[in-house]
């Protein structure tokens, strides 16, 4: 038990009388693979050491309350109805994990619950994500279901489709749930097999930089992104092969083929797709054998892609990518997650990272007026039980 978690123990008991379970669901980081989950592809995430952490307990009636520290905010839940609530979105990532419980057929107990955690939100290491990861576990223990920690990174996936409207793979789910200290996880989107490789870094971290900004266009966006990706998988089911599976396997040369016949947004969102499944199936094998430089090359080749070809990045992290780009302690830098604004992730010496976050914050406020901020971070165990 760490100081979060006695906190919300504490303020669960004294607010129900009772002592809840203590859910903690991890937050992650992507090393490469970004914005090819959805797209049947392979991704490289680790759960990490910044949690969601969920005290809960059965109810004594068929309504609940549950309560957001963070948001300094509570409601009342009454079981079994499912609509928005207003001003509260914290409440609708667990509202929407309870609603794809009733779909399968499954009722659940009404409950109470408390939520903290340390992840920054907005930041791009998938809060909503661990949100709900701990919530569908908690409920899937509480009521012994039985479900599997794949079916639970499912349930949490289309709880963020179907209630929240966003329509984000499972990479981030997954990972939540399926973490494990000292690894990385590589996931095949398509099948949802997945392989842990150990993750030695020797003399350097992982260092992410919080842009402090968040644009709105980050849902929107990434729902118009899914879009374009099916038009061209259609595509090439339509003049190539109906049975290839998911754009991540469409054959660069197919693509190359086709350059005058697709839209031209079309064609660089599917050319990123494409390079980025390689370049991650290359960075693993870097990996293997230690090849640290390589990997942050790949790194930095991805924020390339996703800066020209995806167009989901932004000024402020482009700015802080090109900040370190000549910096020998750094291996690579890219932008993480959906976009438009959250953290980049670096791989940094570790003796220099204090020296380099002192300059890179001065030149960052200089050009933003923005605090930046830095988390080190490292990899972590999944969703589980603390208490």
């Amino acid at each position: 038990m760490n100081v979060i978690s006695e906190k919300i123990k504490q303020l669960f008991f004294d607010t129900f009388s009772t002592n809840p379970t203590i859910v903690r669901s991890s937050g992650r980081v992507n090393l490469i693979g970004e914005h090819v989950d959805y797209n049947g592809g392979f991704v490289l995430p680790a759960a990490i050491d910044k949690s969601t952490y969920l005290a809960i307990a059965p109810s004594d009636s068929e309504s609940g309350k549950w309560i957001s520290v963070d948001f300094d905010k509570s409601v009342d839940i009454k079981f079994g109805v499912f609509k928005p609530i207003p001003q509260n979105r914290w409440a609708e990532y667990i509202l929407g994990v309870v609603e794809q419980f009733y779909k399968r057929g499954l009722e659940v107990i009404p409950f109470n619950c408390v939520v903290t955690g340390d992840i920054p939100i907005g930041s791009g290491l998938s809060s909503s994500a661990a949100l709900e990861s701990a919530v569908a576990f908690a409920i899937n223990e509480m009521n012994e279901f039985g479900m599997s920690r794949n079916e639970l990174a499912k349930l949490a996936q289309q709880a963020e489709n179907e209630f929240m409207g966003v329509k984000c793979g499972i990479m981030d789910m997954f990972a939540s749930i399926h973490g494990k200290e000292n690894h990385v996880l590589r996931l095949d989107c398509e099948t949802l097999d997945y392989e842990y490789f150990p993750l030695n870094l020797g003399d350097y971290k992982i260092v992410l930089f919080d842009t402090g900004v968040k644009h709105n266009l980050v849902d929107s966006e990434y729902n118009v992104r899914r879009l374009q990706c099916e038009e061209g998988l259609a595509f090439f089911r339509k003049h190539f092969d109906e049975t290839i599976p998911n754009l991540s396997q469409v054959p660069l040369a197919w693509l190359q083929a086709s350059r005058s016949q697709l839209n031209p947004v079309v064609y660089n969102r599917c050319q990123y797709v494409i390079e980025e499944n390689q370049r991650m199936l290359s960075a693993c094998e870097d990996l293997k054998v230690g090849n640290l430089r390589d990997f942050g090359i790949k790194l930095t080749a991805t924020h390339e892609g996703l800066r020209n070809l995806y167009e989901v990045s932004c000024k402020e992290l482009d700015f802080l990518v090109d900040a370190v780009w000549h910096e020998s302690a750094v291996l690579g830098s890219r932008m993480m997650g959906g976009g438009f604004g959250g953290c980049t992730i670096n791989l940094i010496k570790a003796d220099v990272i204090d020296d380099l976050y002192a300059r890179l914050s001065m030149l960052y406020k200089e050009k933003t007026g923005i605090d930046l901020k830095m988390y080190s971070v490292v990899t972590a165990n999944g969703t589980e039980i603390i208490q």
